[in-house]
């Protein structure tokens, strides 16, 4: 096991701007670290300067201590699981896992056992005799599992291994994944643009956005304290809603509703109104002194025990997340509350979270 290291790492192809512009972090020995973004974000190319698969225009990566800039992929010991499973069409299961540990001569008997060991942690015993072709999506996705873990590496590395699976198989697996890193504690890089994937794997995960990190938490620290809008609107699923609000340092006002604020000291200025769909709740069931959102029901989205309501007032949309015990109607006028306590404030120009002293939200944020 190691841990990986980037110091002031960046990627530029030909003249171009730059894919990675100095990347700065740490992957802990033997931490499920998540690199997670959207498409172009450069998380992909950043997995890929791990494996050695590209090479890095500047700054220096080091795994276990030891900087690998020159070391070419053979010499890395990391094992890398890919999107397409890329399995040999025309080996049986055991062969297509011990096919990377007869390249490197590793004894016979020590093949047969480690594939055996790894087939049966893998639910795939019964099948090393079958082919590729012969084997279900996620069968196949367990194989490419088992090739990697047979190696026995320092690092494991996974190019979004889910995202050829359908939604239950995909459920499936990544309750595989979390059991294997349980199990073996190796230190592992997992690509992702799903962030239900990353919240439900990652050890600590790493948000990207065209090439820069935006935050590096554990799921619950990006959930909760997002630095920026780009995090807030990214973690959560719906995704929080942010507002832009005139601020006057007295009273915060968009289309939904107005707020009275305390003085925020030097930010007279419009400011972006974070709020999670969760904590919208229906105005009746509301303390009287809670703020007070009306809006016409545009969408309703029922999944069984809850619903999401989308909400629009003149140019402003919401999303509430609420118990799905109601008939609510699309057109319907819907009157909301909230807890002041669970707004978010953001600068509308940086679009990073505003956490000093006057503009701390809190009990008395609204």
């Amino acid at each position: 096991m190691a841990n990986i290291e980037f110091k002031g790492v960046n990627k530029r192809y030909d003249d171009g701007p730059a894919t990675v512009p100095g990347l700065d972090l740490e992957v802990r020995d033997g931490e499920f670290m998540v690199l997670v973004g959207p498409s172009g974000c450069g998380k992909s190319t950043t997995l890929r300067m791990i494996a050695g698969l590209e090479s890095i225009s500047g700054g220096d990566l080091f795994i276990g201590g030891h900087r690998v800039n020159d070391l070419p992929p053979k010499d890395r010991d990391i094992a890398m699981v890919f999107q397409n499973y890329a399995l040999y069409p025309h080996m049986s299961v055991f062969e297509n896992m011990a096919f990377g540990l007869r390249v490197r001569n590793f004894p016979k008997l020590g093949i047969d056992r480690r594939v055996r060991e790894a087939a049966k942690t893998l639910g795939l015993s019964e099948l090393l005799h079958r082919k590729p072709g012969q084997l279900s999506g996620g069968q196949n996705q367990r194989v490419a599992l088992g090739r990697a873990m047979v190696r026995d590496p320092q690092v494991f590395l996974f190019d979004e291994p889910l995202s050829n699976l359908d939604a239950e198989l995909r459920v499936q697996m990544r309750a595989v994944i979390h059991r294997l890193h349980r199990q073996l504690g190796t230190t592992s890089v997992y690509v992702t643009h799903d962030q239900v994937e990353a919240m439900t794997l990652g050890t600590r995960i790493a948000i990207l956005d065209k090439g820069a990190l935006m935050q590096v938490g554990t799921p619950l620290e990006l959930y909760s304290d997002p630095d920026n809008t780009f995090v807030a609107g990214f973690m959560g699923s719906p995704p929080m809603n942010l507002l832009t609000v005139a601020n006057d340092g007295t009273q915060l006002t968009c289309d939904l509703l107005t707020l009275p604020r305390p003085k925020l000291q030097g930010l007279n200025h419009s400011l972006i109104l974070g709020l999670r769909p969760e904590k919208l709740v229906h105005a009746a069931n509301a303390p009287a002194n809670w703020p007070r959102l009306r809006g016409s029901i545009e969408l309703v989205e029922s999944l069984g025990a809850e619903m999401l309501i989308h909400l629009r007032t003149g140019g402003s949309k919401v999303i509430a997340r609420l118990p799905g015990l109601r008939v609510l109607t699309m057109g319907d006028t819907l009157e909301l509350a909230f807890d002041p306590g669970a707004v978010y404030l953001f600068d509308a120009q940086s679009q990073q979270r505003i956490r000093s002293g006057a503009a701390r939200v809190g009990a008395d944020a609204c």
